[in-house]
């Protein structure tokens, strides 16, 4: 169960961070175009956020959610709390899924400083609750 616990806080440690980050290159874009010098190549930046979304933040986000799971099922208890914060994980793919929408933006060489930040700010937020929520949780003589 410990095991389980520590893959489930480690990949979330590693989602959070990675949407964060992403989040923070997108607004950081300046809103110049897309190619360099009228060649086709793409910038190296936009080629940066797409590994970073594919490589590190979903994979990490499906582990997390993965994890989640097992905790929830090797506990074997439903309380009130859970629906609260599984709502908020729900915000939070959603908000993983609209940093997706922010990459295909900066590919079609749209300005993204804007949504991302109103993005990194929703997601900042959601965050901080379900670490809220987590640790406000009553501990009833278990590890969770």
């Amino acid at each position: 169960m410990i095991w389980v616990l520590f893959l489930h806080i480690m990949s979330l440690l590693t989602w959070c961070a990675s949407l964060l980050f992403l989040l923070s290159l997108t607004a950081a874009r300046c809103p110049s175009r897309r190619f360099i010098d009228d060649d086709m190549t793409p910038r190296r930046h936009d080629s940066v956020v797409r590994l970073l979304f594919t490589v590190l933040s979903t994979p990490a986000a499906l582990l997390t959610i993965a994890s989640g799971t097992a905790v929830f099922l090797l506990q074997a208890r439903f309380d009130a709390w859970l629906i609260v914060k599984l709502t908020l994980v729900t915000l939070l793919v959603v908000c993983h899924a609209l940093s997706g929408g922010m990459i295909l933006r900066i590919e079609s060489g749209r300005s993204v400083r804007l949504p991302s930040l109103l993005l990194t700010a929703a997601s900042a937020t959601l965050m901080l609750m379900i670490i809220w929520l987590v640790l406000a949780k009553p501990l009833q003589g278990e590890l969770l």
